[in-house]
This record gives C-alpha cells, sequence and structure tokens, in this order.
C-alpha cells in the first residue's frame, strides 16, 4: 500500500480522480444510508495511508502472518513444453509470481488485512463479506479470527456446492457461512445479499469487498492493497533477471489479483499486459462471464463498468466453470485500461482452463486453482508467439486444492 508521493498528471497510475472515476467508469452508486460510511471509509483510508504506524503493522502481518514476499518462479519444464512444434528461437520464458503460497491459498489475504485494520480503526464490530469461489471468504474469516472480530460469508448457493471445501474452511475458522438462494445463486447475487446487509446494520458493520469492484473508495483501496504483488515482482524481476518482463497475465473476475500485478508497472511502456476472462463455453452464445468481450457500461454493486446485460439494463448470468470469474462485471480500473488500450484483455474457455490446468500439475508439479488456470491457458498461446529470449510473468493467484472435485467431475474422473 506504500504510501508516496503524488504521481504525474500524466501518469497511468494517478487514477482514480477526486470523486473516483476512472474517465467514465468508477465512481459510488450506493443508497443514502451508505454515503456517511463510504465518506468516513475514504476519510479514514486517506489517513491510514498517511500513518507509517498502519503501514508497519500491515507490512509485519504481511512477512510474518501472511508470509509474504511469495515467490518468484522460473517454469522451466512447461517454458519447455510449450516450446514443443514451433520455430528455432521461438517460445518465451514463463515466469510466476506464486501467490498461491500466501496464508489461506491466495491472493485474497493482502487486501483483509488492509480492509479488517481499516476496520478497527474505525470502530466497527461485525465484518461481512461475500465470496464466489471461497477464497475471499476464507481469508475474511482468517483475519477476523485473528483479530477476534464476528465474520458473516454470503456465498451463492451454486458456489456453497461446487466448493465444499472452502466452505469447511471457513466454518473452522469461526465464520457463519451464509447461502445466497436468488438469482443464478453465485457471486453477483452474494454480493447483492452482502449490499443488503451493510445497508441494514452499518452502525457496526465493516463490509470487507474481495475484489478491486464496488463504491469508491473500494476499487482503490483493493488495489492498494493488492498491488504488494507487483511491487515485490518489479524488485524480483530485476534481481533475478536484470531486467522487466515483456508481458504480464493474470486472470480476471472482478480484476483485484491482475491490477494488483498490473498497476506497479502501468508507466513502463516496454511492458504489455494482458487480463483473461473466463469464456466459459464460448463468447458465441450466452454462457460465460466475459463482460469486456461481450457487455458494455452500465451500474452494479455501486460503480459504473462494463457489465454482461440485456439491452434494458438487467444484469445477465455469468458462467465459468470457475466459481471466482463468473461475476458479470469488472473493476473500473480494468474497464478504463480496456478503453485506452493500456491493457489488452483475452479470454479462455473452461476446456481451455482444464487443459492448462493439467498442464502445469504435470510439468511443474504446481495445481494451480481454475482461476489463474485460465491466465496460463493464455500464457501458453502467446508464449508461442514471442522470443526465447522474452518473459511472461503470469500471476498464480491460488491453489488449486478447492478445485479438485470440479476438475474430477470435469474430466469424469470418480473420486
Amino acid at each position: 500500500m506504500n504510501a508516496s508521493a503524488p504521481h504525474a498528471p500524466n501518469s497511468f497510475r494517478a487514477q482514480p480522480d477526486d470523486r473516483g472515476h476512472f474517465g467514465q467508469f468508477g465512481g459510488r452508486y450506493v443508497a443514502e444510508t451508505l454515503m456517511p460510511l463510504i465518506l468516513d471509509l475514504e476519510r479514514e483510508y486517506r489517513a491510514a495511508k498517511a500513518d507509517p504506524a498502519f503501514q508497519a503493522e500491515f507490512d509485519d502481518l504481511l512477512e510474518h502472518y501472511v508470509g509474504r514476499p511469495s515467490p518468484l518462479y522460473h517454469a522451466e519444464r512447461l517454458s519447455e513444453a510449450l516450446r514443443t512444434g514451433v520455430d528455432a528461437g521461438m517460445g518465451a520464458q514463463v515466469w510466476f509470481k506464486r501467490d498461491e503460497l500466501n496464508h489461506t491459498g491466495a491472493h485474497k489475504i493482502n487486501n483483509c488485512i488492509g480492509q479488517i485494520l481499516l476496520a478497527i480503526r474505525m470502530g466497527k464490530t461485525r465484518i461481512i463479506a461475500e465470496t464466489g469461489a471461497g477464497q475471499h471468504g476464507v481469508a475474511t474469516a482468517a483475519v477476523c479470527a485473528r483479530f477476534g472480530l464476528p465474520c458473516i460469508i454470503y456465498m451463492g448457493a451454486k458456489d456453497v456446492e461446487r466448493q465444499q471445501p472452502n466452505v469447511f474452511r471457513m466454518k473452522l475458522l469461526g465464520a457463519e457461512v451464509r447461502p445466497v438462494t436468488s438469482g443464478a445463486k453465485t457471486l453477483s447475487d452474494a454480493m447483492n445479499e452482502g449490499l443488503r446487509d451493510w445497508v441494514a446494520n452499518v452502525h457496526d458493520t465493516f463490509y470487507i469487498i474481495g475484489t478491486a469492484a464496488g463504491p469508491h473508495p473500494y476499487p482503490e483501496l483493493v488495489r492498494d492493497f493488492q498491488s504488494v504483488i507487483g511491487r515485490e515482482a518489479r524488485a524480483q524481476m530485476l534481481a533475478r533477471t536484470g531486467r522487466l518482463p515483456d508481458m504480464l497475465v493474470a486472470a480476471i473476475g472482478g480484476g483485484s489479483n491482475a491490477i494488483g500485478l498490473f498497476h506497479p508497472f502501468l508507466d513502463d511502456a516496454s511492458v504489455a499486459m494482458l487480463g483473461v476472462e473466463a469464456a466459459g463455453h464460448g463468447l458465441e452464445g450466452s454462457e460465460h462471464a466475459a463482460s469486456l468481450a461481450g457487455g458494455f457500461p452500465g451500474v452494479l454493486h455501486g460503480n459504473k463498468t462494463y457489465l454482461l446485460q440485456d439491452q434494458d439494463g438487467q444484469i445477465a448470468e455469468g458462467h465459468s466453470i470457475s466459481a471466482g470469474l463468473d461475476y458479470p462485471g469488472i473493476g473500473p480500473e480494468h474497464a478504463w485500461l480496456r478503453d485506452i488500450g493500456r491493457v489488452q484483455y483475452d479470454s479462455a474457455t473452461d476446456k481451455d482452463a482444464l487443459d492448462a490446468f493439467q498442464l502445469l500439475c504435470r510439468t511443474e508439479g504446481i495445481i494451480p486453482a481454475l482461476e489463474p488456470a485460465h491466465a496460463i491457458a493464455a500464457v501458453s498461446r502467446h508464449a508461442r508467439t514471442m522470443r526465447d529470449d522474452q518473459i511472461i510473468l503470469a500471476n498464480l493467484c491460488g491453489r488449486g486444492d478447492k478445485d479438485i472435485f470440479t476438475v474430477a467431475a470435469a474430466l469424469g474422473v470418480a473420486m
């Protein structure tokens, strides 16, 4: 989160503006009941950024509780496998930022540490959160246990069924998991219920939002807490190779792991960036979660961004084999970065992700979550078109323990 000197006006890192806008995206579209708390949160966050004691506590917990810095790993066998069948001198080097090795198994803990410290500063005594794949729920439950605060996690009933290991982990950590049975029974519906709870209990409740979306200042503060990923990766890459990577790749649902990796590199013109959405069963139909490829701007969950919706503005159901990527929108900073052309966005289908999942298991002995498996699928495509002296750095944002039953079912393997 490091507080630093203001960015130059022409910096890609200077957003959002004072009202929380990234170009036309972002802002805060919330009930009147929430506005005083949102403004208090923004004030408290500004004060925390300027407070060395807050930064010191945040850094100490990242090191001694989360286990940061996470390693930077050169995937040599995967790189070699991707060179099969390509011309000599082609096939990029693939490196991973291994945030799946964090405590609780994903990048989500970085943001949860920051937000619970803000909640404590604000005197809040009850924590709520939403979760899809369960990793944000587990991370929230963990920090609530660490600080002795009660915790309620909203989770779509469909996701409760397909993410049973994480549901059990949340309960072990003392959280109450509330299944949401409305709508598609997935992440978007869980966030709806979280917002309803927050409006009704604004006096004592802090909502730890799990992605870089929601009303301002959430997209900014989640990005800032997650930017530890990119800051570490930048320093590690320079130390290991003496240069910056040629391309960054990360999976995108709401987009917190991606913006955490991308943001510290945005002003490095030599570094290309690729966000990978979930194409589900294919972009030609409606069973996907690629809001940039298949949506258009609208307002959801307190901010303006690209959304999957019909011509009447009704939100469509997103689909992905990955419970963490089926959100029908995307963080507003990603929407802006896409429109200005600084970051490119691609997609990977369920099948692509399953193939990449198995490839990484067999070449590197690493079982990824289905979320970063989408990024690995894109890495596999792009690495073959790049020279062998070029570097792709992908964020391995979660481990795959939670997904083994889903993968087994998709592959027709009995367990």
